[in-house]
């Protein structure tokens, strides 16, 4: 919860240049060449990500997927499992009411956190 609470904090306060370097893997920044993540990785980001929905739905206050993704980044950085954080935009022409911004954490593709239905345009990803 603490994470979470820090995470939409951060998002609130401090510009994206300060942060951004926090998130996704550190492969690309380090040259550590690490291999992907091994289904054992898979399945503690699985775990990670249930904690961090878990955590969210018990605080006192909403928390959106910027948050969510950026909290479930960090605890994956600590545990040194390849991941990707993505930033990502609705189309124009879809958007009606909906959110136009929407950020998610995956592995290998698969979404562990932030899955909405698209279509969404992909901005930036931080990591592998």
């Amino acid at each position: 919860m603490a994470i979470l609470a820090w995470a939409r904090l951060v998002v609130a306060t401090v510009p994206f240049e300060r942060w951004r370097g926090s998130l996704g893997s550190e492969r690309d920044r380090a040259g550590s060449g690490r291999e992907p993540a091994s289904g054992d990785d898979v399945n503690r980001a699985r775990r990670a990500a249930t904690l961090i929905e878990h955590a969210a739905r018990r605080l006192p206050f909403a928390t959106k997927c910027l948050p969510r993704a950026m909290a479930l980044s960090w605890m994956l950085r600590d545990r040194r499992i390849e991941h990707a954080l993505v930033f990502a935009v609705r189309p124009a022409q879809e958007r009606q009411s909906a959110d136009a911004l929407h950020a998610w954490v995956e592995i290998g593709g698969a979404k562990l956190i932030g899955d909405l239905p698209g279509p969404w345009v992909e901005t930036l990803r931080l990591g592998r």
